[in-house]
């Protein structure tokens, strides 16, 4: 990492760090140990005065405070929200895993969940399907946003996850780096050295749960910088930043449901989100980085009031499809189900509505015959059904 790059108004400090680097000679591996230097935050909030950051923001703040409410208004209006939680938190998990380059397709993560194990299970559909784990398990936990939440999330996250160096579940005692491909020497940030990592995180903690004149969507803007720049994990940080977000949208900003995530915009705006929070570190451009996480949060809830109006308008259509004389009342709601997780087996039908195999079976094959399902593996047994409108609908 160059020194050079940090401005004098950076808002941290850069401390000497080492790693070790192995180097193969004479046919084995030579430990070697590098020096260089970390970046260390100054605790938030930045030394900014209210009047300008409020002017600077204000229309970004308005528009973003505007979107949530029109979106909270109309969420509180749905029959049963919990029927489109599925498809959006599936929705983040894909979206916020591929910023990190783990991909998994909507389909995929579908057949994993729907219980598909065959080699189409690949590490990185598990690694998806952890996202949502540790999100569901952010959303139900009774804990404050606390660094042990942090932690319980980030285990569920790696779980099962084959990376030794993962360390699910704890903060990191070595050194990382961001962009360090080929050697630590080529690094372009370097989080703060291991030994800084809890004065770090209790700082922000300590911040997390004090109040101050901010508004609660330009705190929230603050906090994703600082847990990023802290880098605390070996592995997931940038995910289990982006979680906490979803958490402060849901918890903070008080919406009755989690449907707003900003990972969708992060993803499309990749290459400014990472520059814009290295140039925080370096130059202190905080107005600019806050106007693109209110501009994210700004263009997320309208998408998910437009996404909430879709997902509706296919459900209603479901319905009319299986409604007619002596239907049974099960096909409604197995068709809900499927809006929670859009694949399904006879076994999981057999168990979610209490009915026999047969029925369940039956049940299956009717929504076939409606053209809601297909049957996804091409298998005469272990055969999973999919709703691909849902699918779609996921990844659109």
């Amino acid at each position: 990492m160059r020194a050079g790059v940090f401005t004098r108004g950076s808002p941290g400090r850069l401390e000497p760090t080492t790693v070790v680097e192995h180097e193969w000679r004479e046919g084995r591996p030579k430990a070697k140990r590098v020096r260089g230097l970390g970046f260390v935050p100054d605790p938030l909030p930045p030394s900014i005065a209210l009047g300008e950051l409020l002017e600077a923001t204000y229309p970004r703040l308005i528009a973003a405070e505007r979107n949530l409410s029109q979106f909270e208004g109309s969420a509180k209006r749905l029959p049963n929200p919990h029927l489109l939680l599925g498809v959006f938190s599936r929705r983040e998990a894909i979206l916020s895993s591929r910023i990190e380059n783990t991909f998994a397709s909507a389909e995929e993560l579908a057949l994993f969940e729907g219980g598909s194990r065959s080699g189409d299970a690949r590490d990185q559909v598990r690694e998806v399907r952890n996202y949502v784990s540790a999100l569901e398990h952010g959303l139900d936990s009774p804990l404050p946003i606390c660094l042990r939440l942090i932690r319980e999330m980030h285990e569920r996250l790696l779980q099962g996850v084959d990376s030794p160096a993962s360390a699910p579940g704890r903060f990191r005692n070595s050194q990382n780096a961001i962009g360090a491909d080929r050697s630590f020497a080529d690094a372009k940030f370097v989080p703060p050295p291991p030994q800084y990592v809890d004065k770090c995180l209790s700082d922000l903690e300590r911040y997390i749960h004090r109040e101050d004149e901010l508004p609660r969507l330009i705190r929230f803007g603050l906090i994703h910088y600082q847990f990023e720049t802290i880098h605390p994990f070996l592995d997931g940080n940038g995910r289990i930043g982006r979680l906490m977000v979803a958490l402060m949208m849901c918890r903070e900003a008080q919406l009755t449901r989690p449907f707003v995530y900003v990972s969708g915009f992060f993803e499309q705006h990749r290459d400014r989100y990472y520059d814009l929070l290295f140039r925080v570190s370096t130059e202190a451009v905080w107005l600019e980085w806050l106007e693109f996480f209110l501009e994210a949060v700004a263009t997320q809830a309208e998408d998910a009031l437009a996404r909430s109006d879709r997902l509706l308008s296919l459900r209603a259509e479901y319905h009319k499809r299986v409604r007619q004389k002596r239907a049974s009342a099960l096909l409604p709601r197995l068709v809900d189900e499927l809006f929670a997780r859009p694949a399904i087996t006879v076994s999981a039908a057999e168990k979610m509505l209490g009915c026999t195999v047969q029925s369940a079976t039956n049940l299956i094959m009717k929504l076939v015959e409606k053209k809601i399902l297909v049957e996804a593996t091409g298998r005469s047994y272990g055969r999973v059904f999919l709703s691909r409108d849902i699918v779609q609908l996921i990844k659109e």
